[in-house]
C-alpha cells in the first residue's frame, strides 16, 4: 500500500488526529477481540461475562456502534447455550 503524503493544512491536520483517535482505540479493541476469542475456546459463563465487559466499554467509549456490541453479546450467548445442550447429551 502506497502512502500519500497530504498536501492541504486540513488533511495533514485529518491525518494526526486519525493517528490519535487509533492510538486511543487500539487497546479497547484488542481487548473485546480477545475476550471474544476466549469466549469461542472455553465457552464458560466467567469467560462469557468478561466478553460481555469488553463490549460494553467498546461500544462506551464508541470504538464499535451499541448494535455491533450487541449482536456480538447475543451470538456468545447463544454460542454457550448450545456448548451446554451438547454437554447434557
Amino acid at each position: 500500500m502506497i502512502r500519500v503524503m497530504p498536501i492541504l493544512k486540513s488533511a495533514i491536520k485529518k491525518q494526526k488526529q486519525d493517528k490519535k483517535r487509533t492510538a486511543v482505540n487500539k487497546p479497547y479493541k484488542l481487548q473485546y477481540r480477545a475476550a471474544i476469542k476466549k469466549m469461542r475456546e472455553e465457552k464458560t459463563k466467567k469467560a462469557l461475562q468478561a466478553a460481555f465487559q469488553a463490549l460494553d466499554k467498546a461500544a462506551q467509549k464508541r470504538v464499535i456502534h451499541k448494535n455491533k456490541a450487541s449482536r456480538l453479546k447475543s451470538r456468545l450467548n447463544k454460542l454457550l447455550k448450545t456448548a451446554g445442550k451438547k454437554a447434557a447429551r
